[in-house]
């Protein structure tokens, strides 16, 4: 990875940092920090990575933080899964849940 990805990785964990930092507070700042962070990762081509995609709303962008503004459940139909409830706009995310067969 060259320089400038390196340097938005540093900023982009910098900023959901300080965004799960802020939530309580001023949910509208950590907001900001995460649309600022989706920039910078837009602008360099970099994909964000895993723990910080599941931090962000897939369908209304928003910041979401279990117990915060989101509701988070595990279901066995059709196979396990994770149900990520996003309280701002009332949408669903489904994460499946790896067996452990193998």
């Amino acid at each position: 990875m060259d320089a400038t990805k390196q340097i938005a990785l540093q900023r982009i964990r910098t900023l959901f940092r300080l965004a799960r930092e802020v939530i309580h507070e001023d949910p509208s700042l950590a907001q900001r920090y995460v649309k600022i962070a989706r920039k910078i990762a837009m602008g360099t081509k970099l994909r964000l990575p895993r723990e910080y995609r599941r931090l962000v709303c897939r369908h209304c962008k928003s910041f979401i933080l279990p117990g915060v503004n989101c509701r988070v459940r595990i279901q066995s139909r059709r196979g396990p899964h994770l149900v990520v409830t996003c309280l701002n706009c009332g949408k669903h995310s489904r994460m499946p849940l790896k067996s452990r067969e193998k």
